[in-house]
Protein backbone atom coordinates (compact mmCIF):
# COMPACT_ATOMS: atom_id res chain seq x y z
CA UNK A 1 0.00 0.00 0.00
CA UNK A 2 1.16 3.93 -0.77
CA UNK A 3 1.73 5.51 1.87
CA UNK A 4 -0.04 9.27 1.73
CA UNK A 5 1.08 12.48 1.03
CA UNK A 6 4.02 14.40 2.89
CA UNK A 7 1.52 16.38 5.03
CA UNK A 8 2.25 15.79 8.82
CA UNK A 9 -0.85 13.27 9.25
CA UNK A 10 -1.77 13.79 12.82
CA UNK A 11 -3.31 11.99 15.83
CA UNK A 12 -4.56 15.14 17.30
CA UNK A 13 -8.36 14.61 17.51
CA UNK A 14 -11.37 17.09 18.50
CA UNK A 15 -15.00 17.03 19.13
CA UNK A 16 -17.55 19.57 18.71
CA UNK A 17 -19.11 20.91 22.03
CA UNK A 18 -21.75 23.17 22.78
CA UNK A 19 -20.29 26.51 21.62
CA UNK A 20 -16.72 25.43 21.38
CA UNK A 21 -14.16 22.94 20.49
CA UNK A 22 -12.31 19.73 22.44
CA UNK A 23 -8.65 18.50 21.26
CA UNK A 24 -6.90 15.73 22.42
CA UNK A 25 -2.88 15.47 21.60
CA UNK A 26 -0.65 13.36 22.70
CA UNK A 27 -0.10 14.98 25.89
CA UNK A 28 -2.67 17.30 26.50
CA UNK A 29 -6.11 17.58 25.97
CA UNK A 30 -7.69 21.34 25.87
CA UNK A 31 -11.31 22.59 25.45
CA UNK A 32 -11.95 26.28 23.98
CA UNK A 33 -15.72 27.32 24.98
CA UNK A 34 -17.11 30.96 23.89
CA UNK A 35 -19.04 32.34 26.70
CA UNK A 36 -22.63 34.61 26.17
CA UNK A 37 -20.03 37.66 26.26
CA UNK A 38 -17.24 36.88 23.32
CA UNK A 39 -14.70 35.54 25.41
CA UNK A 40 -12.93 32.46 24.65
CA UNK A 41 -12.53 30.29 28.06
CA UNK A 42 -10.05 27.35 27.02
CA UNK A 43 -8.89 24.75 29.84
CA UNK A 44 -6.18 22.25 29.81
CA UNK A 45 -5.54 18.89 31.18
CA UNK A 46 -2.90 16.48 31.10
CA UNK A 47 -3.56 13.11 29.49
CA UNK A 48 -3.31 9.86 31.47
CA UNK A 49 -0.69 8.08 30.76
CA UNK A 50 -1.10 5.48 27.57
CA UNK A 51 -0.98 1.62 28.82
CA UNK A 52 0.03 -1.24 26.74
CA UNK A 53 -3.41 -2.20 25.95
CA UNK A 54 -4.22 1.47 24.68
CA UNK A 55 -1.69 0.45 21.91
CA UNK A 56 -2.17 -3.15 20.75
CA UNK A 57 -4.08 -3.68 17.49
CA UNK A 58 -7.36 -4.98 17.96
CA UNK A 59 -7.28 -4.24 21.88
CA UNK A 60 -7.08 -1.07 22.04
CA UNK A 61 -9.51 -0.26 19.45
CA UNK A 62 -12.80 -0.99 22.16
CA UNK A 63 -10.75 0.20 24.69
CA UNK A 64 -10.23 3.55 22.81
CA UNK A 65 -13.62 3.79 21.98
CA UNK A 66 -15.00 3.67 25.31
CA UNK A 67 -12.68 5.76 26.99
CA UNK A 68 -13.48 8.77 24.10
CA UNK A 69 -17.25 8.37 24.72
CA UNK A 70 -16.28 8.87 28.31
CA UNK A 71 -14.63 11.62 27.64
CA UNK A 72 -16.73 13.11 25.64
CA UNK A 73 -19.79 13.42 27.89
CA UNK A 74 -17.53 15.33 30.08
CA UNK A 75 -16.82 18.01 27.96
CA UNK A 76 -20.28 18.04 26.52
CA UNK A 77 -21.39 18.90 29.89
CA UNK A 78 -18.77 21.00 30.96
CA UNK A 79 -18.70 23.26 27.78
CA UNK A 80 -22.11 23.52 28.50
CA UNK A 81 -21.76 25.02 31.73
CA UNK A 82 -19.18 27.50 30.12
CA UNK A 83 -21.47 28.68 27.73
CA UNK A 84 -23.81 29.76 29.86
CA UNK A 85 -26.42 27.32 28.61
CA UNK A 86 -26.98 25.31 31.95
CA UNK A 87 -27.30 29.45 33.26
CA UNK A 88 -30.14 29.99 31.05
CA UNK A 89 -32.12 27.04 31.47
CA UNK A 90 -32.02 27.86 35.29
CA UNK A 91 -33.33 31.24 34.95
CA UNK A 92 -36.42 29.99 33.06
CA UNK A 93 -37.67 28.06 35.59
CA UNK A 94 -37.09 27.60 39.35
CA UNK A 95 -35.69 24.19 40.62
CA UNK A 96 -38.15 21.56 42.16
CA UNK A 97 -38.26 20.18 45.45
CA UNK A 98 -36.35 16.95 44.26
CA UNK A 99 -33.38 19.56 41.82
CA UNK A 100 -33.19 21.29 45.12
CA UNK A 101 -32.52 18.12 47.20
CA UNK A 102 -30.26 16.86 44.55
CA UNK A 103 -28.02 20.05 44.37
CA UNK A 104 -28.09 19.88 48.45
CA UNK A 105 -26.31 16.08 48.32
CA UNK A 106 -24.74 16.13 45.34
CA UNK A 107 -23.61 19.92 44.67
CA UNK A 108 -20.93 20.43 42.17
CA UNK A 109 -21.05 16.20 41.53
CA UNK A 110 -24.26 16.99 40.78
CA UNK A 111 -23.53 17.44 36.67
CA UNK A 112 -21.52 14.81 36.47
CA UNK A 113 -24.23 12.39 37.84
CA UNK A 114 -26.30 13.61 35.22
CA UNK A 115 -24.33 13.02 32.56
CA UNK A 116 -23.52 9.65 33.54
CA UNK A 117 -26.79 8.83 33.73
CA UNK A 118 -27.64 10.41 30.36
CA UNK A 119 -24.48 8.80 28.88
CA UNK A 120 -25.98 4.93 30.22
CA UNK A 121 -29.18 6.12 28.86
CA UNK A 122 -28.06 6.73 25.68
CA UNK A 123 -26.05 3.68 25.41
CA UNK A 124 -29.64 1.99 26.32
CA UNK A 125 -31.03 3.85 23.19
CA UNK A 126 -28.69 2.69 21.06
CA UNK A 127 -29.10 -0.69 21.66
CA UNK A 128 -32.91 -0.40 21.05
CA UNK A 129 -32.84 1.45 18.47
CA UNK A 130 -29.97 -0.56 16.36
CA UNK A 131 -30.10 -3.95 17.59
CA UNK A 132 -33.76 -4.88 19.16
CA UNK A 133 -35.86 -2.76 16.43
CA UNK A 134 -33.86 -4.21 13.32
CA UNK A 135 -34.01 -7.75 14.46
CA UNK A 136 -38.18 -6.91 15.24
CA UNK A 137 -38.68 -5.81 12.11
CA UNK A 138 -37.03 -8.58 10.56
CA UNK A 139 -38.98 -11.02 12.40
CA UNK A 140 -42.52 -8.83 11.79
CA UNK A 141 -41.78 -9.73 7.99
CA UNK A 142 -40.95 -13.08 8.03
CA UNK A 143 -44.24 -13.47 10.19
CA UNK A 144 -45.70 -11.86 7.71
CA UNK A 145 -44.69 -13.64 4.33
CA UNK A 146 -45.48 -16.81 6.22
CA UNK A 147 -43.06 -20.38 6.78
CA UNK A 148 -43.13 -20.69 2.96
CA UNK A 149 -40.51 -18.22 2.70
CA UNK A 150 -37.61 -18.82 4.82
CA UNK A 151 -35.96 -15.36 4.80
CA UNK A 152 -32.89 -16.27 7.67
CA UNK A 153 -30.05 -16.01 4.91
CA UNK A 154 -30.93 -12.36 4.51
CA UNK A 155 -31.35 -11.66 8.51
CA UNK A 156 -28.11 -9.89 8.63
CA UNK A 157 -28.26 -8.09 5.58
CA UNK A 158 -31.56 -6.71 6.19
CA UNK A 159 -30.76 -5.33 9.66
CA UNK A 160 -27.40 -3.99 8.34
CA UNK A 161 -29.26 -1.99 6.10
CA UNK A 162 -31.94 -0.70 8.11
CA UNK A 163 -28.92 0.46 10.96
CA UNK A 164 -27.47 2.12 8.23
CA UNK A 165 -31.13 4.16 7.22
CA UNK A 166 -31.84 4.86 10.39
CA UNK A 167 -28.54 6.48 11.33
CA UNK A 168 -28.85 8.24 8.47
CA UNK A 169 -32.37 9.56 9.45
CA UNK A 170 -31.39 10.04 12.64
CA UNK A 171 -28.44 12.83 11.80
CA UNK A 172 -30.45 14.37 9.13
CA UNK A 173 -33.50 14.95 11.44
CA UNK A 174 -31.28 16.48 14.07
CA UNK A 175 -29.37 18.54 11.79
CA UNK A 176 -32.55 20.78 11.12
CA UNK A 177 -32.47 21.76 15.03
CA UNK A 178 -30.58 25.49 14.87
CA UNK A 179 -28.67 24.53 17.88
CA UNK A 180 -27.43 20.91 16.58
CA UNK A 181 -26.34 23.19 13.48
CA UNK A 182 -24.10 25.24 15.46
CA UNK A 183 -22.80 21.93 17.20
CA UNK A 184 -21.92 21.14 13.59
CA UNK A 185 -20.53 24.20 12.84
CA UNK A 186 -18.00 23.53 15.29
CA UNK A 187 -17.61 20.12 14.16
CA UNK A 188 -16.28 21.70 10.47
CA UNK A 189 -13.75 24.15 12.41
CA UNK A 190 -12.09 21.37 13.77
CA UNK A 191 -11.70 19.25 10.68
CA UNK A 192 -10.82 22.37 8.59
CA UNK A 193 -7.99 23.29 11.47
CA UNK A 194 -6.85 20.03 11.72
CA UNK A 195 -6.31 20.10 7.97
CA UNK A 196 -4.86 23.27 8.17
CA UNK A 197 -1.93 21.50 10.53
CA UNK A 198 -1.44 19.21 8.69
CA UNK A 199 -0.47 21.32 5.72
CA UNK A 200 2.05 22.86 8.16
CA UNK A 201 0.27 26.06 7.34
CA UNK A 202 0.14 29.10 9.88
CA UNK A 203 -3.00 28.47 12.23
CA UNK A 204 -5.17 31.49 11.58
CA UNK A 205 -8.58 31.78 10.70
CA UNK A 206 -7.48 33.46 7.19
CA UNK A 207 -5.69 29.98 6.22
CA UNK A 208 -8.08 27.79 8.07
CA UNK A 209 -11.17 28.89 6.54
CA UNK A 210 -10.38 27.22 3.05
CA UNK A 211 -9.55 24.50 4.43
CA UNK A 212 -12.39 20.92 3.57
CA UNK A 213 -14.56 20.32 6.21
CA UNK A 214 -14.18 16.71 5.62
CA UNK A 215 -12.12 14.52 7.48
CA UNK A 216 -11.55 10.73 6.47
CA UNK A 217 -11.11 10.03 10.32
CA UNK A 218 -13.78 11.43 11.53
CA UNK A 219 -15.69 10.11 14.27
CA UNK A 220 -18.93 10.02 11.98
CA UNK A 221 -16.77 7.92 9.68
CA UNK A 222 -15.97 5.52 11.99
CA UNK A 223 -19.50 5.40 13.52
CA UNK A 224 -20.26 4.46 9.60
CA UNK A 225 -17.72 2.27 9.27
CA UNK A 226 -18.84 0.10 12.14
CA UNK A 227 -22.30 -0.56 10.74
CA UNK A 228 -20.99 -1.87 7.48
CA UNK A 229 -18.55 -3.86 8.99
CA UNK A 230 -20.90 -5.31 11.50
CA UNK A 231 -22.95 -6.23 8.07
CA UNK A 232 -19.81 -8.53 7.17
CA UNK A 233 -19.06 -10.18 11.01
CA UNK A 234 -22.87 -11.11 11.12
CA UNK A 235 -22.69 -12.40 7.50
CA UNK A 236 -19.80 -14.68 8.13
CA UNK A 237 -20.72 -15.74 11.76
CA UNK A 238 -24.19 -16.40 10.62
CA UNK A 239 -26.57 -15.60 13.82
CA UNK A 240 -29.94 -16.55 12.85
CA UNK A 241 -33.76 -16.38 14.70
CA UNK A 242 -33.81 -19.66 12.90
CA UNK A 243 -30.63 -21.31 14.16
CA UNK A 244 -31.61 -20.69 17.68
CA UNK A 245 -35.41 -22.28 16.98
CA UNK A 246 -33.92 -25.72 15.19
CA UNK A 247 -31.05 -25.82 17.95
CA UNK A 248 -32.71 -24.92 20.68
CA UNK A 249 -35.99 -25.77 20.56
CA UNK A 250 -37.21 -22.23 21.57
CA UNK A 251 -39.66 -20.14 20.82
CA UNK A 252 -39.23 -17.06 17.91
CA UNK A 253 -39.22 -14.39 21.39
CA UNK A 254 -36.58 -16.24 23.05
CA UNK A 255 -34.75 -16.74 20.16
CA UNK A 256 -35.09 -12.94 19.28
CA UNK A 257 -33.13 -12.45 22.62
CA UNK A 258 -30.45 -14.73 22.00
CA UNK A 259 -29.53 -13.61 18.92
CA UNK A 260 -29.61 -9.93 20.26
CA UNK A 261 -27.48 -11.31 23.02
CA UNK A 262 -24.76 -12.59 20.79
CA UNK A 263 -24.98 -9.66 18.70
CA UNK A 264 -24.03 -7.27 21.77
CA UNK A 265 -20.93 -10.04 22.56
CA UNK A 266 -19.70 -9.52 19.29
CA UNK A 267 -19.70 -5.19 19.38
CA UNK A 268 -16.11 -5.60 20.76
CA UNK A 269 -14.92 -7.33 17.78
CA UNK A 270 -16.46 -5.36 15.61
CA UNK A 271 -15.43 -2.19 17.39
CA UNK A 272 -11.92 -3.47 17.05
CA UNK A 273 -11.76 -4.34 13.61
CA UNK A 274 -13.40 -1.14 12.55
CA UNK A 275 -10.86 0.57 14.72
CA UNK A 276 -7.74 -0.49 12.52
CA UNK A 277 -9.59 -0.33 9.46
CA UNK A 278 -9.91 3.35 9.90
CA UNK A 279 -6.84 3.77 11.06
CA UNK A 280 -5.03 1.86 7.57
CA UNK A 281 -7.52 4.40 5.65
CA UNK A 282 -6.29 7.36 7.74
CA UNK A 283 -2.30 6.44 6.75
CA UNK A 284 -2.61 5.18 3.50
CA UNK A 285 -3.70 6.44 0.02
CA UNK A 286 -4.81 3.88 -2.48
CA UNK A 287 -8.13 3.01 -3.90
CA UNK A 288 -9.67 1.13 -1.58
CA UNK A 289 -8.99 2.91 1.34
CA UNK A 290 -10.68 5.45 -0.44
CA UNK A 291 -13.33 3.38 -1.09
CA UNK A 292 -13.61 2.47 2.42
CA UNK A 293 -13.62 6.22 3.40
CA UNK A 294 -15.76 7.48 0.93
CA UNK A 295 -19.33 6.38 2.83
CA UNK A 296 -18.19 8.20 6.13
CA UNK A 297 -16.72 11.13 3.85
CA UNK A 298 -20.13 11.62 2.45
CA UNK A 299 -22.35 11.61 5.50
CA UNK A 300 -20.41 14.21 6.77
CA UNK A 301 -22.28 16.80 4.55
CA UNK A 302 -24.77 16.53 7.27
CA UNK A 303 -22.84 16.42 10.43
CA UNK A 304 -20.50 19.12 9.50
CA UNK A 305 -21.50 22.81 8.14
CA UNK A 306 -19.38 25.62 7.09
CA UNK A 307 -18.23 27.53 10.26
CA UNK A 308 -18.05 31.36 11.05
CA UNK A 309 -14.61 32.96 12.26
CA UNK A 310 -15.63 33.16 15.52
CA UNK A 311 -16.14 29.33 15.62
CA UNK A 312 -13.00 28.77 13.68
CA UNK A 313 -10.75 30.93 16.44
CA UNK A 314 -12.36 28.53 19.38
CA UNK A 315 -10.88 25.67 17.52
CA UNK A 316 -7.36 27.32 17.19
CA UNK A 317 -7.46 28.14 20.14
CA UNK A 318 -7.84 24.55 21.64
CA UNK A 319 -5.66 23.04 18.52
CA UNK A 320 -2.68 25.37 19.82
CA UNK A 321 -2.81 24.27 23.37
CA UNK A 322 -2.67 20.69 22.40
CA UNK A 323 0.07 20.61 19.67
CA UNK A 324 3.50 19.14 21.19
CA UNK A 325 6.98 20.57 20.85
CA UNK A 326 8.33 17.02 19.18
CA UNK A 327 6.14 17.04 16.46
CA UNK A 328 6.95 13.47 15.55
CA UNK A 329 5.36 12.27 18.98
CA UNK A 330 1.33 13.50 17.17
CA UNK A 331 2.69 11.65 13.86
CA UNK A 332 -0.58 9.43 12.67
Amino acid sequence: MAEKDNLHRTTIGGQALIEGIMMKGPEKTAMAVRRKDGEIVLEEKENKQRKWYNKAPFIRGTINFVSQLSDGYYYLSRSAELSGMTEDESEEEEMTKFEKWLDDKLGDKLMGVVMTIAMILGIAMAIVLFVFVPTWLFMLIQYLVGEGADLSPFQSLFEGILKIIIFITYMWIVSKTQSIRRTYEYHGAEHKTIFCYEKGLDLTVDNVRPQTRFHPRCGTSFIFLVLLISILVYSVVPITNQMFIDTFGVNDVFAMILRVSCKILLLPVIVSISYEVIRLAGRYDNIITRIISAPGLWLQRLTTKEPDDSEIEAAIAAMNAVIPADKESDKW
